[in-house]
């Protein structure tokens, strides 16, 4: 797979509810810390404002318009951000697919969406490295995106043979389309895997690592793969990634590691071999300087929330590390 396929292929989609929203008049609605899920909408008619926790510039919406959060961060909807916002609590009922909710009446403003929360251990982590807002505004991208927000609705609303696995499905190709769509916009200047990718050399070197995370990779290896003198290579990914390349290929292993070590009976021995390590002692030196605390450890503690049904996270500032 791709660099951005293996990230998401470690988020879990789960718990899929669309709706609508329908506002008249003046209004303002806070929403608190989406908790690790994804939220996809489409404005019908009307317009309003957007605006993301940490996120200086509110986003002006219109008809037509497609946008996703990816990052689960609390966020602010409001025909007018002067006012006084509500808490989305007080107004939206608990989530029933399909179903549409009113203020003052509707009439101005309609809005449908799709959510969805992501599961996989150190979901929350990898959330934050994503975009804040991925706002999408030519009408062919709309057009795509909108379709998959309604398919969604439908699949919901009308229960069919299999509609569980399209809307697991549709998540995820919204996810994807959206950061695409993203990446393919002007990315200069953003520090980040996710916007390295937008650059041809910082992407060759990335996809070589994902694509063989058990290779003994050197900096000159990975210089050849993107074209580039050693000295030349190890500058701009430090600048582009934020972090050297040794240490961005540490830490992709130790994520995989994880998601290995939560959701598989295989030995240590066997993980720490197929990701470079000659020794398990080395990888878990590895995997304790990164992730907090030993294999073992992680394995027990991550199972024994599973069952549960509370995954926990060991040192989840180094995870966002590992992919921030």
């Amino acid at each position: 797979m791709d660099p951005l396929s293996d990230v998401l292929s470690l988020l879990k989609p789960r718990s899929y509810v669309s709706s609508g929203f329908d506002a008249g008049g003046d209004w303002s609605i806070q929403f608190a810390d989406q908790h690790e899920r994804i939220k996809c909408y489409a404005v019908v008619s009307g317009g309003c404002w957007l605006s993301v926790e940490d996120v200086s510039d509110p986003v002006r919406l219109e008809g037509g318009d497609c946008f996703v959060l990816p990052s689960g961060r609390p966020f602010r909807l409001a025909s007018d951000l002067s006012l006084q916002p509500v808490e989305a609590g007080t107004i939206f009922p608990p989530a029933r697919a399909g179903g549409v909710v009113s203020v003052n009446g509707g009439g101005d403003f309609f809005l449908v969406g799709s959510r969805f929360a992501v599961s996989g251990q150190n979901a929350g982590a990898l959330l934050r490295t994503l975009p804040p807002i991925v706002h999408i505004r030519r009408d062919s991208d709309q057009a795509a995106l909108r379709w998959s927000v309604e398919r969604m609705m439908h699949e919901l609303r009308e229960p069919q043979p299999g509609s569980f696995l399209i809307a697991q499905h549709l998540a995820h190709m919204m996810l994807v389309q959206a950061l695409r769509l993203h990446l393919a916009e002007e990315v200069k200047g953003r520090v980040g895997w996710f916007f390295a990718l937008a650059d041809k050399q910082m992407c060759a070197a990335i996809t070589a690592m994902h694509a063989d995370p058990g290779y003994r990779w050197t900096l000159q290896e990975l210089a050849r793969r993107a074209c580039m003198s050693r000295s030349a290579f190890a500058m701009k990914f430090k600048a582009t990634v934020g972090e050297t390349p040794m240490d961005y290929l540490t830490r992709w292993r130790m994520l995989l590691a994880a998601d290995r070590l939560a959701n598989s009976n295989d030995p240590i021995s066997a993980i720490a071999l197929s990701l470079g390590y000659e020794s398990e002692s080395a990888f878990s030196t590895a995997f304790r300087r990164e992730m907090g605390g030993s294999p073992r450890q992680y394995s027990l503690e991550q199972k024994h929330a599973s069952s549960q049904g509370a995954p926990t996270v060991l040192r989840a500032d180094r995870l966002e590390a590992a992919t921030g």
